[in-house]
């Protein structure tokens, strides 16, 4: 029997912003009939190892009133941003798991008898819950509000979340109401479920960086589900990083570019069926939040890689410590920028309509008769045409990497790193261990190109950082002698960035040439 289907939209709702909720439009009007509000008690297990949650999996059992529920959910990252997820709901007899009334044979190698015998309590959650019924248009949705906490033995954590939840219609009408109230409450996009911040609280784990996910398509997949698949990964990558990034880490940042630089190239790759204004709006957009982040990241790799080993060395001659102390100035204004960015209402807006857009924008409702072709179209045959495609236009283009100026360079290490994201995303169209041994070679060698070409370009960036320095220090009103020493330091700086051209040049030629014996996976 095949696991029911669940269509949720969960956004998450600052402890202080309670009252703004409850003030919301949307409340006033669905007042008219809401539910009784009831308490929840929901305790989860797993073994000491965390086995369930190692499988992407969580199990619970709640008690509401006299009554238990039992719920195995699938908590993978994948679907993690629409949550439409596996769940197996039963009815038990007490507060302890009764795996038996699961019959799911995809379920049986997970709870073996070593599983069922180390299963205990390990955390709970405890929420007043109120559900309201709107409709919006001809969808019914519910709307539940769940205010509460997240106990592990002696910590706890607050917990404030909205769900909406179709019953029937369609999923857009829930991004159209999320819109609606991110207009009056600063709401934002839910990407852990409370297993999740449950297993973090017992972890003790701080908000860390967050890497791009795998994405689990299948050959049979079609065009339509496999972007979007991509581009949920994507974003849920993007929101994820948030909570990094405004504590400072720089890798935060980092993997928020990343995530918006693998959206941009999966936008590319799918480009013949996104030929639609509200895609250009989306993808100015994206390119607003990246502007916004790159400071941030382009003066710490400055610093941390080029600056800090000369500040270090003996003797670090006049003016490095000077300039290193502008430089740090620079990257923490660069970085108040990057979170105010991200906590700004417009990224709240940009992601819930990116949302939107990903699940129901105009591009899946386009009525031309070839875009829907295209839409349909199963990804196995179109992955392999875009491999082959961009495969080709790396060969050509690094023949003559030698005899390649830096704006041509650059172009290039973009297509290597488009062509790398594509043989991730599409890594699920072509299955089989010896295929994936060749992916994995593919991707390797593909690598050591792109850092190759990345170290050549970070050399580019960081000669017109340095000379933006030399520009902007005069505005800033210093005095002459101070100017003198930090030109002179910045000019240390570009001989040794320069110094290093021709070596890594060199590297990059012979990550080229063992780039071209790579055998393509998807032939």
């Amino acid at each position: 029997m095949s696991p029911a289907r669940e269509v949720e939209l969960k956004l998450e709702v600052p402890a202080d912003s309670l009252t703004r909720l409850s003030r919301s439009s949307l409340l006033q009007a669905a007042r008219r009939k809401p539910s009784k509000p009831e308490i929840l008690i929901s305790v989860y297990f797993d073994t000491d190892k965390l086995k369930l949650r190692n499988k992407g999996l969580s199990l619970r059992v709640r008690r509401v009133g006299r009554r238990h529920v039992q719920t195995i959910k699938q908590e993978s990252d994948e679907s993690a941003v629409l949550f439409a997820r596996n769940e197996w709901e039963h009815q038990i007899g007490g507060r302890q798991p009764e795996l038996d009334v699961t019959k799911d044979p995809a379920l049986r190698p997970v709870f073996n008898k070593a599983v069922r015998r180390g299963l205990k309590p390990i955390f709970e959650t405890r929420v007043r819950r109120t559900v309201y019924p709107i409709r919006s248009g001809d969808s019914e949705i519910e709307l539940t509000v769940d205010n509460g906490k997240v106990e592990a033995g002696r910590q706890s954590a607050p917990l404030c979340e909205l769900e909406l939840e179709l019953k029937r219609g369609e999923s857009a009408e829930l991004f159209k109401l999320a819109r609606v109230l991110a207009e009056e409450v600063p709401v934002q996009l839910a990407v852990k479920s409370k297993a999740e911040r449950g297993y973090a609280l017992i972890a003790g784990e701080e908000p860390g960086a967050v890497k791009a996910s795998p994405v689990a398509l299948t050959p049979d997949w079609s065009r339509q589900a496999a972007f979007q698949a991509i581009a949920r990964a994507c974003l849920r990558q993007l929101v994820a990083n948030k909570p990094a990034t405004l504590r400072g880490d720089p890798e935060g940042v980092h993997q928020m570019r990343v995530a918006l630089r693998r959206l941009r190239a999966a936008i590319s790759l799918f480009a013949d069926m996104l030929r639609d204004p509200q895609t250009e709006e989306m993808k100015t957009q994206f390119k607003w939040i990246t502007q916004e982040l790159g400071p941030a990241r382009e003066l710490h790799v400055f610093i941390s890689r080029v600056v800090r080993p000369l500040a270090h060395g003996k003797p670090n001659g006049p003016g490095v410590a000077v300039l290193a102390k502008d430089l740090q100035q620079r990257r923490e204004e660069a970085f108040a920028r990057a979170c105010a960015a991200v906590e700004s209402p417009r990224f709240r807006g940009l992601v819930l309509d990116t949302a939107y857009w990903i699940e129901a924008g105009d591009w899946t409702r386009n009525p031309d008769d070839l875009t829907r072709l295209l839409r349909e179209q199963a990804i196995v045959g179109a992955a392999a045409d875009e491999l082959g495609r961009r495969w080709k236009k790396i060969l050509k283009a690094g023949a003559r990497l030698g005899e390649l100026d830096p704006e041509r360079r650059h172009k290039m290490r973009l297509q290597a790193k488009k062509l790398r994201y594509a043989s991730e995303f599409f890594a699920g169209a072509f299955p089989g261990k010896k295929t994936g041994r060749r992916r994995e070679a593919f991707v390797a060698a593909l690598e050591k190109l792109q850092d190759a070409l990345g170290d050549l370009n970070d050399i580019a960036v960081h000669a017109g950082l340095t000379e933006r320095i030399l520009h902007t220090q005069d505005a800033r009103g210093k005095q002459r002698p101070v100017r003198a020493k930090k030109a002179f330091a910045a000019g240390r700086l570009s001989g040794r960035e320069e110094a290093r051209i021709a070596y890594v040049l060199k590297d990059a030629q012979r990550a080229y040439r063992a780039f071209t014996k790579a055998k393509p996976f998807w032939s």
